[in-house]
């Protein structure tokens, strides 16, 4: 049985790379990955990464980080080189990198605006076009997407952030139609709302905190690791005829 387990959701040995991995939903699916034997590259833009070293979530594992402005074509644009150049190929793809700006639309800086699409949308969409280069001809891989529940919804105070998001479904949808013949799965995975630094502001509101509280169905506030089950469905043999998909992990907050 643990065989046919392991056949099915196991990722040992493969070459896995994070974007915005260094820390929030982004650390926990790399920690994740790692546990499950995968050989894990993050990369992020912080150039604070010595304690990933001794993360023992790593442990038995090869970890590699790379340090990487994903705003910045010029500087993203070697990045798959690079995981290839160290580990010898790439398998799976996470694009979870991303930015908060809060500001009423009517108010909303346009510089702002322009990082966020440039990180979370145009650079995901640059991401996989050089991933899916390395896959095909290995005969396939797995890209997932971490969308949100904000892909589905409006957002106060987000206008930036929602758009990103939304977008992202349909590039998801858009590049699994192409790659899907090629062997490549392209899914997304839509958390809803989790504790970590990105949600912060919210979290520590005394007024808007109870409200969305309140709402999930569980009643509490996700944790980084509980992306993993999704994370390894998609990144697994589990998932192969599953493509374009988004598996909301949101504590039943969309049910609501």
């Amino acid at each position: 049985m643990m065989n046919y387990i392991n056949t099915l959701f196991g990722v040992e040995g493969k070459v896995t790379l994070v974007t915005g991995g260094r820390r929030g939903l982004g650390l926990g699916m790399a920690e994740a990955l790692g546990k499950a034997g995968a050989k894990v590259a993050i990369a992020s833009q912080s150039t604070e990464f010595e304690d990933l070293a001794a993360n023992t979530n790593f442990s038995g594992t090869e970890v590699a980080y790379f340090q990487t402005d994903l705003g910045n074509r010029k500087d993203r644009s070697q990045l798959v080189a690079r995981v290839v150049e160290r580990f010898g190929g790439l398998d799976i793809l996470v694009n979870s990198a991303g930015i908060q700006h809060r500001e009423a639309a009517v108010d909303f800086a346009v510089d702002k605006w322009d990082q966020i699409l440039e990180i979370m949308l145009t650079g995901v969409f640059d991401l996989c076009r050089q991933a899916a280069r390395v896959m095909e001809p290995r005969g396939g891989g797995k890209i997932v997407n971490i969308a949100s529940v904000g892909s589905f919804q409006g957002g106060l105070t987000i206008p930036a952030y929602v758009s990103a998001k939304h977008g992202l479904l349909g590039l998801t949808k858009a590049l699994a139609n192409e790659w899907a013949a090629k062997g490549i799965n392209v899914n997304a995975i839509a958390p809803g709302y989790f504790d970590t630094d990105m949600c912060a502001e919210i979290k520590n509101d005394p007024v808007r905190e109870p409200k969305i509280r309140e709402r999930i169905p569980v009643g509490r506030w996700g944790k980084p690791e509980e992306l993993a089950g999704a994370l390894l469905f998609l990144s697994s043999n589990a998932s192969d005829y599953v493509h374009g998909e988004t598996i909301l992990v949101d504590g039943g907050w969309m049910g609501r």
